[in-house]
């Protein structure tokens, strides 16, 4: 399969050729109460503005200098979450948790279901599961269950707190930027849809879990489906859980709460956001009694590692220079708003919503996609009355949902690699939950419309 790259230059030759052949528009927009609103009855097709090999390839430095706030806080956010994640503090805490359960099969499942989901919707990325795979698969093998499980614990916890993203400063900073909401605004619904998505997952993975241990034929690897799968090198299981690893802890959790206040009491942003996550950073490393040098090189490490998922976003951002450069983003948006006119709001967004599903199997990462479909999304929601945080959740649900399905998802298919489960075997396994997120999703969506929720 094409890397997302390659996906996002394809875009951006059909922008160049779209510029020949479809129309240029625009709308007349405005400035009210803070945000930029379209008027609807505006529109009007202008000159065209064909694009030329030059400005295809000059959009992406264009992208990246317009996507720098967001580039650099990735970078930020990745290469503190690294230092953390160095000291052992996230380990010892699961393996705490571990511990506390004593074996009960459903318990372990819904605590190790809740952690994943709960780090996933604070902004320790979903891409961190492929760590923490071989814990999983441990635990499934300490409960005579299969690798599946120990890949679900861990893979759709993850998700199932991306999906809501309560706190997530990546994707939901940069969607709620583009729509130019409060940073972490709507956080009640968010949490709702977090407890929802997770009692889901949860309960799916038990139930799976139940049948195989009645009956290991019932798992879809068969009742081998442990044979060959070498776990060495499995991280120490009665690892300590120290008073420095709580200290850091409580600092993460801490700093969050700092940030959360600074934002609805003074208008923090993304500056403030980044300056947060350095000042955890520095603390995290006197803590933990790390040397200076040894902080930097962490530091730049975790920095490495989500550099690729930093770029996407430029180089997302680089479609939407060239359609804006060729005037085509209100054309389009003219030709969807008119197509969804007189399906009434609910049925309209539930159509963008699925757009959206259809759109994250190509481009699976989420500030990506929100470089590239907020811009369009946000004046759709406004020709239909929706509200800036409804539009947005039906972003963030539709980003999230096809990641635990298409083989396009970097991140599943390692997980799945580390544990030996072919991709038609998990595709069994997991089809009917994607079945009911998408509903579920589609439901969340439906009520933030009917109810007009607002920014906060």
């Amino acid at each position: 399969m094409p890397d997302v790259f390659i996906i996002l230059f394809a875009f951006m030759v059909l922008v160049l050729i779209a510029s020949y052949l479809i129309p240029a528009g625009t709308y007349e927009r405005s400035t009210q109460g803070g945000l930029t609103q379209v008027d609807t009855e505006s529109f009007r097709f202008i000159d065209a503005a064909p694009l030329n090999a030059m400005d295809l390839f000059t959009a992406m430095h264009n992208g990246l200098v317009n996507a720098s706030t967001l580039v650099f806080l990735i970078l930020i956010v990745g290469g503190v979450l690294k230092v953390i994640e160095s000291t052992g503090a996230i380990s010892a805490g699961i393996y705490k948790l571990l511990r506390l359960a004593k074996g009960r099969q459903n318990v372990l499942i819904l605590i190790f279901c809740t952690t994943f989901a709960t780090l996933a919707s604070v902004g320790v990325g979903a891409n961190l599961a492929i760590a923490f795979i071989p814990i999983g698969l441990f635990l499934a093998r300490s409960m005579k269950l299969d690798p599946v499980v120990g890949v679900a614990i861990i893979f759709l916890g993850s998700y199932a707190g991306f999906g809501a993203g309560v706190f997530d400063p990546t994707v939901t900073v940069t969607g709620q930027t583009i729509a130019e909401l409060p940073l972490f605004s709507g956080v009640l619904y968010r949490a709702a849809i977090f407890v929802v998505f997770l009692a889901i997952t949860a309960a799916y993975i038990c139930r799976y879990a139940r049948l195989v241990k009645q009956d290991p034929a019932a798992s879809v690897m068969g009742a081998a489906a442990f044979e060959g799968i070498a776990l060495d090198g499995q991280p120490e299981q009665n690892a300590p859980f120290t008073r420095t690893h709580k200290w850091v802890l409580a600092l993460f959790v801490f700093g969050f709460g700092f940030f959360l206040f600074g934002a609805f009491n003074h208008g923090w942003g993304i500056p403030q956001l980044s300056a947060t996550f350095i000042m955890m950073g520095i603390a995290t490393a006197l803590i933990a009694r790390i040397s200076p040098n040894t902080f930097i090189q962490r530091l730049m490490s975790g920095a490495r590692e989500v550099l690729y998922g930093a770029l996407v976003v430029g180089v997302a951002a680089a479609v939407i220079v060239l359609l804006r450069q060729a005037q085509l983003i209100d054309t389009l948006v003219h030709a969807v708003a008119t197509s969804l006119d007189g399906h009434g709001k609910i049925v309209a967004m539930e159509f963008l919503y699925l757009f959206n599903l259809v759109f994250n199997g190509l481009i699976t990462s989420g500030t990506g996609q929100a470089a590239i479909v907020m811009p369009i999304m946000v004046p759709i929601g406004d020709m239909l009355e929706v509200t800036r945080q409804a539009t947005f959740i039906t972003f963030k649900l539709g980003d999230a949902v096809t990641n635990i399905i298409t083989p396009l998802s970097g991140t599943l298919m390692a997980c799945l690699a580390i544990a030996r489960v072919s991709y038609v075997e998990w595709f069994k396994f997991v089809w009917p939950l994607v079945l009911l997120w998408i509903v579920t999703g589609g439901l969340f969506v439906a009520v933030a419309v009917a109810i007009d929720i607002g920014p906060f």
